[in-house]
């Protein structure tokens, strides 16, 4: 009897231990894809596959976060005009990712989606898209205060903001210079977003 369990024992792990290096696989070959995506529908296909792993998996926020990353890169392009439509997609994709876990990485692109929302028109935007751009990055820095990312996408904002609002590139140098020197000495774990420190390298330059 203690044999026969041993047994089946040994087949539930060897059949777990498959299944995760199958999902392992299945995410380096796509965050791959996705590091390199240049077009809409690449991005778009990207999305969709992370989703579906996602969704196989049940219980890693991974999927469902780059799945809403690649939807945030669509968000970016010029050619989107809806960008409130897109932005529904990346938080819905952001919903299934938080409903498993919340964390910095997830608040970044919460971030950055309402930021493109808030775009559209910040006049009369930056009081709602705004304000939850913002929110979205005070609560990304309380759950990791060292995420490089939040630094880059904090001294995008103030880049962009003007002089006489508070931000301005000489507001925004120290926050880069704070992003690139976290990006040297991060070590992020397998399959962990480590996206940005050149983007974060190109504003510091711009800021000199």
């Amino acid at each position: 009897m203690q044999k026969t369990l041993l047994f089946f024992a040994l087949i539930i792990g060897l059949a777990a231990q498959a299944q995760s290096d199958k999902y392992t696989a299945a995410m380096q070959k796509n965050i791959v894809l996705l590091d390199s995506a240049r077009t809409v529908d690449q991005l778009q296909s990207l999305a969709g596959t992370f989703d579906r792993i996602g969704d196989a998996e049940k219980t890693q926020w991974l999927p469902y976060y780059y799945a809403a990353l690649a939807q945030t890169f669509i968000g970016w392009r010029p050619e989107i005009k809806d960008k409130d439509a897109n932005a529904q997609k990346i938080n819905a994709y952001l919903t299934k990712a938080e409903a498993i876990e919340k964390n910095a990485e997830t608040y970044a692109v919460e971030n950055m989606a309402a930021t493109q929302q808030m775009l559209v028109d910040p006049q009369s935007r930056w009081a709602t898209n705004g304000k939850d751009a913002s929110d979205a990055l005070q609560k990304g820095l309380s759950a990791d205060p060292n995420n490089p990312r939040l630094y880059y996408l904090q001294g995008m904002s103030l880049f962009n903001t003007p002089p006489q609002f508070g931000g301005g590139k000489d507001k925004a140098k120290p926050v880069f210079e704070k992003s690139v020197a976290l990006f040297k000495s991060a070590q992020p774990k397998p399959l962990y977003p480590d996206w940005g420190q050149k983007q974060a390298e190109a504003m510091l330059a711009q800021c000199q």
